[in-house]
């Protein structure tokens, strides 16, 4: 018999990915991702589909024993989360971009939003601005970053971006490791 929990967990680990994490990035609960794991709760289609969107598989793949590297994503592979407390929202372009070395994100502010402060970590961070003006926050110091400028740090500070401007923000973000 088919052990989908096992299989989930298993998956979930090769993207190197916490209980917690995948659940944020399906908006479900950490339980939840555990019952699924421990075999407890049975998935809905859409549930299961929304899962093995975020590990980097579809139905196919996942039922299939041969697994095959996905080269091209959609804009139906994007798994976004919301931090409206904050005033952003971050899409993740490649679902299963954990289990790579490098994770493209895409990141919406607000006018007067801020992203979270990430902590110091081994790495490269590179950034471009697709539009609106932008303040990118490493520590004490603050850089200014307008639309068709871009950045590039080592991420040994604190560090985070606000929309200084009056129109939303979009960042395409890019973190070798993977980190957001």
């Amino acid at each position: 018999m088919l052990k989908i929990g096992k299989k989930i967990k298993n998956l979930r680990l090769l993207n190197g990915l916490t209980q917690q994490e995948l659940a944020d990035r399906t908006d479900l609960s950490k339980g939840f991702i555990s019952q699924v794991e421990s075999e407890q709760v049975s998935l809905s289609l859409n549930t299961l589909e929304s899962i093995l969107q975020c590990l980097g598989t579809n139905f196919s793949e996942f039922f299939s024993d041969e697994q095959k590297d996905k080269i091209v994503y959609t804009t139906n592979d994007i798994v976004s989360k919301e931090f409206s407390e904050n005033g952003y929202n971050i899409g993740w372009l490649i679902s299963d971009s954990q289990k790579h070395r490098m994770e493209p994100i895409m990141v919406n502010i607000e006018p007067g939003g801020e992203t979270i402060e990430d902590d110091p970590h081994d790495g490269e961070e590179f950034g471009y601005v697709i539009s609106g003006t932008i303040e990118l926050i490493l520590q004490k110091k603050h850089y200014k970053v307008k639309k068709g400028e871009s950045f590039y740090f080592k991420p040994q500070l604190p560090h985070r971006i606000r929309n200084t401007g009056k129109s939303k923000a979009k960042i395409l973000w890019v973190s070798t490791p993977p980190n957001f």
